[in-house]
């Protein structure tokens, strides 16, 4: 496989670290968290493997 694969990726859970989170969606849109309250948010919001951004006709999820 080549190429940047969907998903979440959650870094800096450490005590001392900022945590980050990446969520880049199966339609290619990227959403970026910094904080601890933001990283909760996003990773609450997200489904990997299914699109919320394209109408239900042409949705499509992650094999």
């Amino acid at each position: 496989m080549t190429g940047i694969q969907p998903g979440l990726t959650v870094r800096g859970l450490g005590r001392y670290e900022l945590p980050v989170a990446d969520w880049l969606c199966t339609c290619g849109h990227h959403e970026h968290a910094r904080g601890r309250q933001a990283v909760i948010e996003l990773t609450a919001r997200v489904t990997v493997g299914h699109c919320t951004h394209t109408g239900t006709e042409t949705r499509r999820t992650a094999a």
